[in-house]
């Protein structure tokens, strides 16, 4: 009989420690990496909304006045994120990833030709089932946010797309 309760005992024990022991076999959680790439990329994209309706100034670097690579230079660059001056420099910044893949906070380049010179920049808001939505500075409105495929004109160009955010 004391035989029998010890093996009670035993197996409840047993039961205890494998069962609490299941805590440590869930799996961790998954690692906030990517999540602080999404939201900072989020915090970026967001960041630039502020400068919707701001004139377009040749070569113009500054909240007074934006091209599109300065728009793109200026608004990474109060997040700490340096860029280079010019589109074409800055499409040589961070990472190639396909346009399909762009996700808020990565940008954009334009040719107009495959092999053409990038003559165009524009910062992801949005990649959607509606299309990709972006914000950029064009010469004839300014700082705008536009949805690019439903345009010909960007329709039309090569485009290819970078992640500066790692």
């Amino acid at each position: 009989m004391i035989q029998n309760v010890f093996s009670r005992c035993l197996l409840f024990a047993a039961l205890g420690i494998s069962l609490a022991s299941c805590e440590a076999l869930k799996p961790l959680p998954a690692t906030p990496v990517a999540d602080e790439v999404s939201t900072l990329g989020t915090e970026i994209a967001d960041y630039a909304r502020q400068y919707v309706g701001t004139r377009y100034k040749y070569a113009g670097k500054s909240p007074k006045g934006f091209d599109c690579s300065g728009f793109t230079y200026y608004v990474f660059g109060q997040h700490d994120l340096p860029l280079p001056a010019s589109s074409a420099t800055q499409e040589k910044a961070g990472k190639a990833i396909r346009v399909e893949d762009a996700r808020p906070g990565d940008l954009v380049f334009f040719r107009r030709t495959k092999n053409g010179e990038v003559f165009h920049v524009a910062l992801v808001l949005d990649h959607s089932s509606d299309g990709l939505t972006v914000i950029h500075s064009t010469t004839s409105r300014g700082v705008v946010i536009d949805r690019i495929w439903e345009s010909s004109y960007w329709r039309e160009m090569h485009a290819t797309a970078r992640r500066v955010v790692e």
